[in-house]
């Protein structure tokens, strides 16, 4: 019976955990797929950028100001894509740890619960064991109180006989 109980207390356990990590990994998992696409935005943001450091579409080949400030733009734009995905990868890692730290309390409350389910078995066996104990005492109390009114009972028996011979021994 207590197999079972706790096969019951374990299953329960186990598909709130399951259900808690898979929603957890599915957001994980959205994030780096947010991040990953970032870096392919500044991957073509770079290839436009060198590019636009190629063109010269001034006087005998030289960059115009308009060619340098839509370098310049691109670029600006590469920086702000790159404090992007600085931020999200921050949330990515901020995220991985209190998923590691989740898991850790997670363990320690896991571990904690065992040991005081273990404390509350070994202490349930410690009873069990004490009432045995004072059941084989009561047990043996019982008997010797039983053989000494059998010995009254026979003693008394034995008075009463022994009264009653006499007294016939009187009247006659």
């Amino acid at each position: 019976m207590k197999k079972i109980i706790f096969l019951c207390l374990f299953c329960v356990l186990s598909a709130d955990v399951w259900a808690q990590a898979n929603s957890d990994s599915l957001a994980y998992q959205l994030e780096r797929k947010k991040i990953n696409n970032m870096l392919a935005e500044r991957t073509s943001k770079f290839g436009q950028y060198d590019e636009s450091l190629s063109m010269h579409t001034g006087i005998f080949g030289f960059q115009t100001k308009k060619d340098i400030r839509r370098s310049n733009d691109i670029l600006m734009d590469i920086v702000k894509t790159d404090n992007d995905i600085y931020k999200e990868l921050k949330i990515l890692l901020e995220f991985r740890t209190f998923q590691q730290t989740q898991v850790q309390s997670h363990s320690k409350e896991t571990e904690e619960n065992n040991i005081g389910f273990m404390n509350t078995i070994n202490r349930l066996r410690n009873q069990v064991n004490q009432l045995k104990v004072d059941a084989e005492k009561q047990e043996r109390q019982q008997e010797k109180t039983q053989r000494l009114h059998i010995a009254v009972f026979i003693f008394m028996l034995i008075l009463i006989s022994y009264l009653l011979f006499r007294k016939s021994k009187r009247m006659v």
